[in-house]
């Protein structure tokens, strides 16, 4: 009889493949997330022991908790990685997890919800601390992820630009590391209010240099305090409480809603393709949705209109009386 390996000890053996073959804010994202939603259901089971039943009830599992369709399918393809690993060197059948598939897309309602210039005005005036409240005025008016906003070094802005080169994870150690993708590293130009705001926060901290994290100073602000900053101030505004990546949904919905053409939204974003900004973007709100209803109404009115004048015409050329 082969000898069985313990789920357990085969995750250990594939962190240690991991860490090599992964940037380290991705591995630190991949282990965070493996301990935290699969490990827990399998580290007793061994690995030849795994059927198909087993893994939807992982999903089962993993579906109580009511996560996004972003977040089921990360955690799938965390463990669809793992499987594979198992497969090139224990000769797992991984055919006992793909024949299962993924995640099924469910319908969000709210998965791009965004606060207009007229709700994010009502939060900001409910943020009691200068540097919380110039951290979410950042993600409003440029569009920051907030990994890299909350990596931003005084140093990193320069003569009305911020210049995004790094992120920072929001799990485990919270290594810096460089940004998502190659497009993702970029100048972003701030509003003249915004880049006098933000450098009036060196004066907070004493003693100063410009290695210094713009929000936070010799460390970045953590994002659990992030988090509970904005849901107090929502509900001092009476406002629903938005995602902090929505708030890059809402910097996008307000260019496009003025009239910025979308590559610039594009590039402004960092996104490798225009084409990933229309995916998301694509959403439309209630005042777009007037506008259509106007130009419509107005273009019917008219056809209207004209067909009228003509008809009076023809009638008084018959009836010139």
């Amino acid at each position: 009889m082969s000898k069985k390996h313990l789920f357990l000890d085969v995750y250990d053996d594939y962190i240690v493949y991991a860490r090599q073959h992964q940037k380290e804010q991705s591995f630190t994202t991949l282990k965070y997330k493996f301990d935290l939603y699969v490990l827990p259901y399998f580290k007793d089971k061994y690995l030849e022991d795994i059927t198909s039943k087993n893994i939807l009830e992982w999903k089962d599992y993993i579906l109580s908790f009511n996560y996004s369709n972003n977040q089921n399918k990360s955690l799938y393809y965390i463990l669809s990685g793992f499987f594979e690993y198992c497969k090139t060197f224990y000769n797992f059948d991984k055919s006992i997890f793909s024949n299962v598939g993924c995640f099924k897309t469910k319908y969000e309602t709210n998965k791009y919800d965004f606060y207009t210039l007229k709700e994010f005005k009502s939060f900001i005036k409910c943020v009691d601390d200068e540097i919380y409240k110039q951290f979410f005025n950042l993600l409003f008016f440029t569009g920051l992820r907030p990994g890299e906003a909350m990596a931003l070094q005084f140093k990193d802005l320069h003569n009305g630009y911020i210049s995004i080169n790094k992120t920072i994870s929001s799990h485990g150690k919270r290594n810096i590391g460089t940004p998502k993708s190659v497009t993702s590293k970029r100048d972003v130009k701030l509003d003249k209010v915004l880049e006098k705001d933000l450098l009036k926060l060196k004066r907070l901290y004493i003693p100063y240099n410009d290695d210094l994290f713009i929000f936070g100073g010799t460390k970045p602000l953590s994002p659990t305090t992030i988090n509970r900053r904005k849901k107090k101030a929502c509900e001092k505004a009476k406002l629903r409480e938005i995602t902090l990546h929505q708030f890059r949904h809402s910097h996008a919905t307000l260019l496009i809603k003025n009239g910025i053409m979308i590559n610039e939204v594009s590039r402004r974003l960092g996104h490798s393709k225009t084409s990933v900004t229309l995916d998301i973007y694509s959403h439309t709100d209630l005042t777009q949705e007037k506008r259509v209803f106007k130009i419509l109404n107005s273009l019917r009115f008219n056809c209207f209109t004209t067909l009228k004048y003509k008809f009076k015409s023809i009638l008084k050329r018959l009836l010139p009386f």
